[in-house]
């Protein structure tokens, strides 16, 4: 991500409209399987991605809503949250749901212990899957509050690390596990976002695919709006509708009046169930 990400300042996510699509199993396989009975169908949206480090206001939304990007990531909460969210409630998420808008939940979880940065919040090896289960339990309240029903993908965003350290890494697979099984038995779905040098390269290699995120959205600055011809790992892994890539930073750019500072992404994946 851009320098800014670590506080999550500027972040701005918005996605192309080109449809989607309601699908009942996708996102789920890479994560231990439960009675698909059990499960709220899956909702896809696939196109464009914008996201903001603070959600815009209702009227910025409807002033952007022109179809170039039909989905907006949202910060739903983290301790390591770089942004207040003054127009992110109940009310908001229902009334741009409402426009026609599909909503991205992303939660700024605690960070490796490795990482070269002030976060607030980071855990270590012997805290890892304590601290993993009560940000998730955290992640699942807060998307219920906003109105993101169960069902609901929701992602986890995991800045760079150094992924050859071990001892980190092991650390970081374990926080993950423990956050998407926690996401999973409250029956919310789990997507991770992270690099694809280092964290989302973490998720996608790891051995051992038990509770991982189902959901990978990968940062890849190299300006390609796809999520298929610049894969970075085997092409089998993540495939129905579970992808998404970022493809470019702080792109200034300006609808209806309203000026905001987007990342840009392509998308093919699960989104909010807004109720």
């Amino acid at each position: 991500m851009s320098s800014h990400r670590l506080s999550r300042k500027g972040r701005y996510i918005a996605l192309a409209t080109t449809g989607v699509v309601v699908v009942a199993g996708a996102g789920i396989a890479a994560q231990t399987t439960m009675a698909a009975t059990a499960w709220p169908a899956q909702k896809t949206y696939t196109g464009r991605a914008f996201d903001a480090c603070t959600a815009p206001s209702l009227s910025a939304m409807k002033a952007w809503n022109t179809g170039f990007y039909g989905a907006a990531a949202v910060y739903i909460g983290g301790k390591n949250r770089g942004c207040a969210q003054p127009s992110l409630t109940k009310s908001w998420v229902k009334s741009v749901s409402a426009t026609g808008w599909k909503l991205i939940p992303l939660y700024v979880g605690a960070q490796p212990p490795c990482q070269k940065s002030s976060n607030p919040e980071r855990f270590t090896a012997s805290t890892a899957a304590s601290l993993g289960a009560s940000n998730g339990k955290d992640a699942v309240a807060k998307a219920s509050a906003l109105g993101m029903k169960a069902g609901s993908a929701v992602y986890l965003d995991m800045e760079p690390y150094d992924i050859t350290d071990k001892a980190c890494n092991d650390a970081v697979l374990t926080y993950v596990r423990s956050f998407t099984k926690t996401l999973r038995n409250a029956t919310y779905r789990g997507g991770f976002y992270g690099f694809s040098s280092s964290s989302a390269k973490a998720v996608a290699t790891a051995t051992n695919k038990t509770d991982l995120p189902g959901n990978l959205w990968y940062a890849l600055w190299d300006k390609k709006n796809t999520t298929t011809t610049d894969w970075p790992w085997n092409p089998s892994q993540f495939t129905g509708h579970s992808r998404a890539h970022q493809y470019m930073v702080n792109s200034k750019e300006k609808r209806g009046g309203y000026t905001i500072t987007v990342d840009r992404n392509a998308w093919d994946a699960p989104v909010a169930i807004i109720g």
